[in-house]
């Protein structure tokens, strides 16, 4: 049950990254074995020319390979996910997130480009195979604040998303047990009397 957190901020520390690092907590809560991927660590010029051989690079692919389910975050700039993310999914197979449940989340300066999850990064999940593309989180840069001690601090809202959507994904990606509610009931067992 391992999730690859790929973190597509060109700068550290970051909002976007602090959005995945919480939901990887709640998964690793879960007993969800976490694994890492910050894109803007990979080298820059084996990145950008797509040298597939550099063992970075190579490395970097086999990691979403073994993923049995992938958490990208990324910053939005001008309605779109940063171009750092965009030349790492670049350098993808076709079909790289193939039978992979992926969890979109994105942060941007206002609510205006919340739907770049939807418009942006989900057809490129898709193109890459993604067997199932998760209801993205999307926050702003008001809802991730940094504390005097240098941390990031999720607001409660946002917090209750994120809470929703690792359930959602260590219960449908990762099939482990559901936390609260009715367990789901196969449709071969449902009965119904009119």
């Amino acid at each position: 049950m391992s999730v690859l957190l790929i973190a597509g901020s060109p700068s550290a520390p970051s909002r976007s990254t602090a959005l995945l690092e919480a939901v990887g907590a709640r998964l690793a809560a879960r007993a969800a074995r976490i694994d890492r991927l910050v894109v803007r660590d990979l080298p820059a010029e084996a990145l950008l020319r797509a040298e597939w051989g550099h063992p970075a690079i190579a490395a970097a692919i086999a990691k979403v390979a073994a993923a049995r389910a992938v958490v990208v975050a990324t910053p939005v700039y001008k309605a779109a996910y940063g171009g750092v993310l965009k030349v790492f999914l670049d350098l993808l197979a076709q079909n790289a997130l193939k039978g992979k449940t992926v969890l979109p989340l994105a942060t941007g300066g206002s609510p205006h480009h919340m739907l770049a999850l939807d418009y942006a990064l989900r057809p490129v999940l898709h193109a890459l195979s993604a067997r199932h593309i998760l209801p993205g989180v999307y926050a702003t840069d008001a809802q991730i604040t940094l504390t005097p001690e240098n941390a990031w601090q999720v607001h409660a809202e946002l917090a209750e998303r994120l809470d929703d959507a690792a359930e959602v994904l260590a219960t449908e990606g990762l099939q482990l047990p559901a936390r609260h509610g009715f367990e789901p009931v196969p449709f071969s067992q449902v009965r119904c009397s009119v």
